[in-house]
């Protein structure tokens, strides 16, 4: 039990002091960030600052304790600061560090921009030097190639060179004029200016009265203006919610309308499918008609034969039915009489030594 009791204490003490160990850690790296702000401080501070700065300390900490009686300071005596003054340090080097961060900003939006006119001007340029190849190929490349006009080509080039050499010189004549006018520009409106802050200063209280009058007016008319404008606003809203319904209504009245197109057309299909009916009912009927009457017109010409005259006919058309069985039967006798005679003849050709009659 006794030894239970040593190995808790044990594992106790272990938490308390691993716990401690991560207290300290946390103070120490908070006391290094401190020291590291509070270094970058110093180096930034002139010697002079910052020998005033140590004596404003000294005489802070002497008046905070007025009963003491002065002592002697050996440098190795820990030097404290008080609250405020860390809130200064920390305060002067959060102001130091955003202008550094906006001076750092400024520079790079600087060569950002550099890079950009830089980049600009070359891709003018290169365009510029495309454009002039184009057409050097175009009035003395092809002249060139041309083995036959040498020295007329040559001429050609010297012109073109003087040409474009001219041509260059009065652009830079032209753009000297222009920067010369924008300067002279530049000038005039720097005297206009100095001209209204000197007229400026030269106001006296009459005309500031009179400004003030005058703002008073426009004041007056930007009131009735926006009273009107909101008047204006209302009676848009009012028109706008009347506008909806009305739109409503308009979609109410076309979804209707597009439902009874669609049952006009049905029905149009509908009445077009019926007329083609009767149409074709018609015809039949027409057709029906005519048949009829061509029947009708039969049986009124048809006149019915005498009895004794129709016996005799029905007698002759069965004795000539007759006659043609027993034709159709002396035809079949007679066939095969001459299927008969011609295998004979057959056999007979050829014991006789003759090719067969193929058949």
């Amino acid at each position: 039990m006794a030894e239970t009791t040593e190995d808790g204490k044990i594992d106790t003490d272990k938490k308390q002091l691993v716990e401690l160990v991560g207290d300290l850690k946390r103070s120490n790296a908070a006391r290094q960030a401190e020291i590291d702000l509070f270094d970058r401080y110093i180096n930034r501070l002139d010697p002079q600052t910052h020998s005033e700065s140590f004596e404003t300390a000294s005489q802070l900490e002497m008046a905070t304790s007025p009963g003491r009686k002065t002592q002697v300071r050996t440098p190795e005596r820990q030097q404290l600061l008080t609250l405020e003054q860390k809130w200064d340090v920390a305060q002067s080097m959060h102001k130091q560090m955003t202008d550094d961060l906006k001076r750092a900003k400024d520079h790079s939006e600087r060569e950002l921009n550099n890079y950009k006119a830089t980049l600009e001007e070359a891709d003018i340029h290169l365009a510029e030097v495309k454009k002039e190849c184009c057409q050097f190929d175009r009035d003395i490349g092809k002249a060139l190639r041309d083995k036959k006009s040498v020295t007329m080509s040559a001429e050609k080039v010297i012109r073109y060179i003087e040409d474009k050499v001219r041509a260059k010189e009065n652009l830079i004549e032209q753009l000297y004029q222009k920067n010369a006018a924008l300067l002279t520009y530049k000038k005039k409106l720097q005297i206009q200016l100095k001209q209204q802050e000197e007229m400026g200063e030269g106001l006296t209280a009459l005309d500031f009265e009179q400004l003030k009058f005058g703002n008073m007016k426009c004041r007056k008319r930007l009131d009735e203006q926006n009273l009107k404008h909101m008047e204006l606003k209302l009676l848009a809203g009012k028109t706008l919610h009347v506008l909806n319904s009305e739109k409503e209504k308009l979609q109410t009245l076309t979804h209707e309308s597009d439902v009874l197109s669609s049952d006009i057309a049905l029905r149009m299909k509908i009445l077009v499918k019926i007329e083609e009916e009767t149409k074709q009912a018609e015809e039949e009927r027409n057709k029906a008609e005519a048949l009829n009457r061509k029947l009708r017109g039969h049986l009124a010409d048809f006149h019915v034969p005498h009895v004794l005259q129709y016996i005799k006919v029905k007698e002759s058309h069965g004795q000539l039915q007759k006659s043609v069985k027993e034709w159709e039967r002396k035809v079949e006798i007679a066939e095969m009489a001459l299927k008969t005679h011609t295998k004979s003849w057959a056999k007979l050709r050829i014991a006789a030594g003759a090719r067969p009659v193929p058949a």
